[in-house]
């Protein structure tokens, strides 16, 4: 409508008229929600994977509100600051490799490039879909520095997500290490008695470490141990299933010794596990299913009925290898209905894995 028209419209219709011009030139400059967001319609297939949607879908309560984003083209765009409501019980926890956030030699855009960043355009991907689902607690694998993960606190709280508590630790590997932010208070953190094993007749430690971190939301205290156990790929220690086999029972080791001491510990074992579920590292870490030391697996999927986490480009596989697990004291507070592994369209612009959300009631 040209300006002269809006002008004589004016002063021709009442008040009423010259709000509803003002909304709609509002919503004509303000980024619209459903066309930026990127996150799928549930009943909308994946370009992955093809398939009928069979999860359930989440309840209201546990629902976040929508967030509008603004279109990551441009390597200095931002996610729009909104406002988070605070859930008024229970807690809710994303899982998330976030594929090599730190300083490393880097393959982009056809270029070998030294000692360079994680892209921005990836950053922002995951940022934006962890605002998109309003987490409380965000268990974080494959940061570098602690400065990486200020950095990631810094853009969510610039996005609208304000998770001012934080813990950074590690292992043997000088590059990776674990981080969990938090919108609650951390409480104390701890270290597990035992990293050392042996193999081989060498002695090695934990390569990315435990992260034991308890944090107290509504009342409620959860322990939380962030993992990121030995990947698939050839290592000079040995051979990566033995490795990741003697990690997953120094972590079981660490998980009885809690329990010996508190049998009813609302334990939460998160991460990126490396491995599926069958396999000799998983359940030597769930442990034996009727044993009151048990670790429930919350067996989480996607939109589409699919569990699959990861995506290994160089062998073309699809498999669940990122996993949140409860002791016996967590177990009926989980929504199982709810929980769900996040299938944004953007997922693969921002990681090589797909985050895992849980809900506690």
């Amino acid at each position: 409508m040209a300006l002269g028209a809006i002008s004589a419209l004016l002063k021709k219709k009442a008040p009423r008229t010259l709000g509803a011009i003002f909304c709609l030139q509002t919503l004509l400059t303000v980024t619209s929600c459903d066309g930026n967001s990127k996150s799928p319609d549930w009943d909308t297939p994946s370009r992955e994977i093809p398939e009928k949607a069979s999860q359930a879908s989440p309840t209201p309560a546990s629902t976040p509100t929508p967030l509008a984003v603004v279109p990551t083209a441009k390597k200095d765009a931002q996610v729009l600051p909104i406002h988070q409501p605070v859930a008024q019980s229970g807690l809710r926890l994303i899982t998330y490799n976030v594929e090599n956030w730190l300083t490393m030699d880097r393959y982009v855009d056809g270029k070998n490039l030294k000692g360079a960043s994680k892209p921005d355009a990836q950053k922002q991907a995951v940022i934006e879909i962890l605002v998109r689902h309003s987490p409380d607690v965000i268990g974080l694998c494959e940061i570098g520095e602690e400065s990486d993960l200020k950095d990631i606190q810094e853009r969510l709280k610039i996005a609208g997500l304000d998770l001012p508590h934080s813990y950074y630790t590690g292992g043997a590997d000088p590059v990776r290490h674990l981080g969990i932010v938090s919108r609650f208070p951390i409480l104390s953190t701890a270290k597990p008695a035992v990293v050392d094993y042996s193999l081989n007749g060498q002695t090695f430690a934990i390569n990315r470490g435990v992260l034991d971190a308890s944090i107290e939301a509504h009342g409620k205290t959860y322990r939380f141990l962030g993992l990121h156990l030995k990947s698939k790929r050839d290592s000079d220690q040995g051979d990566q299933e033995a490795i990741r086999l003697n990690e997953a029972r120094l972590v079981r080791l660490h998980v009885d010794s809690i329990l010996a001491s508190n049998p009813e510990a609302r334990i939460v074992v998160y991460g990126d596990l490396n491995d599926t579920r069958g396999s000799p590292a998983i359940k030597e870490l769930t442990g034996k299913t009727k044993a009151p030391n048990y670790l429930t697996a919350i067996p989480a999927k996607d939109a589409q009925g699919n569990a699959w986490t990861y995506y290994w480009d160089l062998h073309d596989i699809y498999s669940r290898i990122d996993f949140i697990m409860v002791s016996k004291g967590l177990r009926d507070e989980v929504d199982f209905a709810a929980s769900k592994i996040i299938d944004d369209s953007d997922w693969e612009n921002a990681s090589d894995h797909r985050p895992v959300l849980g809900l506690f009631k």
